[in-house]
Parts: structure tokens; sequence; C-alpha cells
């Protein structure tokens, strides 16, 4: 079980917008929503290595509640915690059904 003290990181949340101007569609990530309280779990080595990490990158699962809004996010989305730039590469409920989402991701290599 959960509790809100374990809820102890601010995450924010990025969507990507595109705009096409005139010859291409360029675009950038920008903060999707209010930052929301999260959980950080960093994952063991063994478990970056099942998870596809080739790099010293850090791969972590984030637990948040479930919202409508947090229901609305994907892999497409990333997130930002304590300044590091994360790509979200899976999604799921946990702990019962519309209780809370887990989000695995890595950290950008490219910061």
């Amino acid at each position: 079980m959960i509790g809100g003290g374990q809820l102890d990181r601010r995450v924010q949340f990025q969507r990507l917008q595109t705009a096409d101007d005139g010859f291409s569609s360029v675009g950038g990530f920008v903060d999707h929503g209010d930052p929301i309280w999260a959980r950080k779990t960093d994952l063991s080595d063994v478990e970056k290595w099942r998870a596809g990490a080739v790099s010293a990158s850090g791969v972590a699962r984030f637990v948040v509640r479930y919202s409508s809004f947090t229901a609305d996010l994907t892999p497409v989305d990333r997130l930002i915690c304590d300044g590091v730039h994360y790509e979200i590469s899976g999604k799921k409920e946990v702990m019962g059904r519309r209780r809370f989402f887990e989000f695995t991701a890595a950290a950008r290599s490219d910061q």
C-alpha cells in the first residue's frame, strides 16, 4: 500500500507540441499540466539490463495517483524529476484498479 508520505517527489510531465512553419513540422516538449506528487524508485543494474538500458543512464519507476490527467499520459510524453529529463518507456496500473499508475522511465543521456 502506498501512503501519501511515500509520494515524496514532484514531477512535471511534458508533451510534444508540433507546428507547421510552412516548410516542415517543428516542435519541442512543453510542460503539460501542473507538477504532481510521485514516488521514485531507482532500478537495480539487473533490472536496467532487463529493461534494455545499454548505457549508464538511470532507469527508474515513478508511481503517481490515478486521475483523468495521469490516465491520459502515454510513453510519447516525458517527465522531469529533480531536474533530470526521463523518457517514459512503460505505464501500468498498480495496487488495484484506478488507484495508481507506475511509469518506467530512463534518464535522457543527452543532458
